[in-house]
């Protein structure tokens, strides 16, 4: 059994398709097809059921994976402590970031971070909330930071960071500028810029169900900063969390969400083992510090 028929078996697993898990990887799916082929030769039975929505673990397939998923977790620790002694001690953490999650909290502590700990290489990955867990169950990342709608998955420990609340973003000359705050019902009346990427935009959907509230979304947008363009425009309003805006935004005044108010925590989220790593350590004792 070979290290890279473990990871096309995952990136299947993952998928639910072939050819997607072959993207994923980087490789032809005849390459992919034929290394499932030999690593099911050497374990006497088919991993896989294909079909024409995908394909989906066989009974032998749901009894490795557990295994195979700790396997490979194992062999990245094994690739992180061999780039530690190669690079004289440098020492990698990934930190894996929510598309959501702004960097005006986290830059400051991160900048100190380095200060304190020159021999620990950060590197940031944004990206979203799916991609990024299947990666720390992977062993590619050692902290995730989001606001998880979950949190009763008992292999990772959830430590509070900081709340934040939301906000309504408008431009400077918009008439929401007189006001303190914000009820949602006033925003129906103007053009909503929908950001597709907010975690709790079901649980805003539903509120305004419930309220017999009309949000007429003028633009959606995936990206944050499109977002915040086109607020800047002036071309209508959005709902976001309060540190989305930078301190230097420009036109761009803001008023608190009200009636219903609406916060988000912010969590590390991470697996218990890795806790005991020092990078890791070390970041969790500056962020609970300094947040």
């Amino acid at each position: 059994m070979e290290m890279q028929q473990i990871r096309y078996f995952l990136a299947i697993c993952d998928k639910s398709s072939f050819t997607r898990a072959a993207e994923s990887v980087y490789v032809s799916q005849p390459s992919l097809t034929q290394a499932i082929k030999k690593l099911e030769d050497e374990l006497g039975g088919e991993l896989f059921t294909r079909d024409r929505s995908g394909c989906s673990l066989t009974a032998l397939g749901r009894l490795i994976e557990p295994n195979l998923r700790n396997i490979f977790r194992e062999s990245q620790a094994i690739k992180a402590d061999a780039i530690r002694f190669t690079r004289q001690n440098t020492v990698p953490l990934r930190i894996g970031l929510m598309l959501t999650i702004s960097s005006q909290r986290l830059s400051p502590i991160l900048a100190d971070f380095q200060q304190e700990f020159p021999l620990i290489e950060v590197e940031l990955i944004v990206d979203c909330e799916t991609n990024l867990l299947k990666q720390l169950s992977l062993g590619g990342l050692d902290l995730f930071i989001s606001s998880p709608r979950d949190l009763t998955d008992g292999f990772y420990q959830f430590m509070p960071l900081y709340e934040e609340r939301y906000v309504v973003a408008f431009n400077d000359k918009h008439r929401f500028k007189q006001f303190e705050t914000i009820e949602l019902s006033a925003i129906q009346n103007e053009p909503f810029l929908d950001r597709l990427n907010c975690e709790l935009r079901e649980k805003l959907k539903s509120v305004c169900l419930d309220r017999q509230i009309d949000l007429r979304p003028a633009y959606r947008s995936n990206s944050e900063e499109w977002i915040l363009n086109m607020v800047h425009a002036g071309i209508g309003v959005s709902l976001m969390p309060e540190f989305t805006i930078p301190k230097e935004a420009g036109n761009i005044s803001f008023r608190y969400l009200a009636d219903p108010e609406i916060r988000r925590t912010i969590y590390a989220i991470f697996p218990q083992q890795l806790a005991a790593k020092p990078e890791v350590k070390n970041l969790l004792d500056k962020l609970q510090m300094d947040l």
